[in-house]
């Protein structure tokens, strides 16, 4: 089946057997980074499915165990200068290799940790290769728009989002089959190998663009718009983190639903965000991105004020799809417009703007607790009500 495995500092390139003569490398292209997103979010989600078993094993309590886990977001934050400057230095199709096969061999290793301070080692490990991966494929994922003359970035985060519940399944599946999650892992880790493998050569192969000069350069101080794309996703982040966090507790203790249906807001919101992502470039290329992102503000802020303001369950559940729809495609068209920056290379404006806004992802969710403890959780959640309208303001910047 293989020829040739050819591998080379600079670059490295399967070829396998050939595709369909009637695909063309347009369409190659897209299904080649459309397989690493995937890879990514199956590799993340399995993961996410085991952690219980981890803390299990290394009797950790729940306050350790949300310390312990702070190793893969210092990790990830950790790398953004370096992703940026390695995608930048070597191109997006070397980094996003490199960055598969590690990210997807270090799962492994988080399944035969022993102590806490060699899972705090493992995730800070995991989150610096999974950005080296998510700022490289962003990067491929910006060369494909490039040829395909339209906004697609939507489309593959939903693939991530969607990788994200066959993960989760899966690890469901191999947990209820008594598998430990060491052996769980190397699983994942053999398709994500066979993935790299079979997809790799099809990857874009340059992240220049037919309009640009090639001259930008590799380090800058970003301009105004992509410090206000960096805010816009920024505050995006802050309200997915937020219904992620803080979704079940809302509904669990403002809405008191029967206890079947305690989950409920975070399943609509999850549902609606992944559906948002795959309808996302349709609407951007109808619409075009600043008016997308108008949209989604104003969706954001509404679903939660209408949460907020009629806390029971059929309200409160159309106000966590309105906000699933209006989170949904903000940070890939941020991401599809900070790489068509004139100023920075898409590696280095990917990592500039990713920096700003993970700042949201991480501080928000701890800034509601601390706010809900203040006053209470539909307060907290109405501030960041104002910071959907936030996203439709700064889109207006753009």
């Amino acid at each position: 089946m293989w020829r040739t495995i050819y591998v080379s500092w600079k670059s490295v390139t399967f070829e396998a057997m050939s595709y369909p003569p009637s695909l063309s490398p347009q369409r190659m292209h897209r299904i080649a980074v459309s397989a690493y997103f995937f890879l990514a979010g199956f590799c993340f989600s399995s993961w996410a499915s085991r952690i219980p078993n981890i803390q299990q094993k290394l009797h950790l309590n729940n306050g350790s165990l949300g310390g312990v886990l702070l190793g893969l977001p210092v990790g990830l934050m950790t790398s953004l200068p370096l992703a940026g400057w390695l995608v930048a230095r070597f191109g997006s199709r070397p980094i996003a290799i490199i960055g598969a096969l590690l990210y997807s061999s270090i799962l492994p290793l988080l399944g035969m940790v022993d102590t806490t301070w060699q899972l705090v080692a493992c995730l800070f490990c995991f989150g610096m290769c999974g950005n080296l991966l998510n700022i490289s494929i962003n990067t491929q994922a910006i060369g494909t728009e490039a040829l395909y003359g339209r906004t697609i970035m939507a489309s593959y985060h939903g693939l991530w989002s969607l990788a994200g519940f066959s993960g989760a399944s899966i690890g469901n599946a191999f947990i209820s089959l008594g598998w430990l999650p060491w052996q769980h892992f190397m699983i994942i880790t053999g398709l994500a190998w066979v993935i790299v493998a079979m997809m790799s050569r099809n990857l874009v192969p340059s992240d220049s663009r037919p309009d640009e000069g090639g001259n930008r350069p590799i380090f800058a101080w970003p301009d105004r718009s992509l410090i206000n794309l960096g805010i816009i996703a920024f505050c995006s982040m802050i309200c997915e983190g937020a219904m992620f966090d803080w979704s079940n507790v809302y509904f669990q203790k403002v809405i008191l639903p029967p206890k079947l249906l305690a989950g409920l807001g975070l399943t609509a919101f999850m549902c609606t965000m992944a559906a948002g992502r795959f309808l996302g470039d349709w609407l951007a290329t109808r619409w075009g991105i600043r008016r997308m992102l108008q949209l989604s503000g104003i969706l954001t802020a509404a679903g939660l004020l209408i949460a907020i303001l009629f806390p029971w369950l059929l309200p409160a559940l159309i106000g966590f799809l309105l906000v699933g729809a209006g989170v949904s495609s903000v940070v890939p068209l941020v991401y599809s417009a900070a790489g068509k920056s004139r100023v920075l290379s898409p590696g280095v404006a990917l990592a500039a703007v990713s920096t700003i806004g993970y700042l949201g992802f991480l501080f928000g969710p701890p800034f509601i607790g601390f706010i809900a403890q203040a006053s209470s959780l539909r307060v907290s959640l109405g501030l960041i009500a104002i910071l959907g309208s936030v996203i439709a303001l700064f889109a207006n910047k753009i």
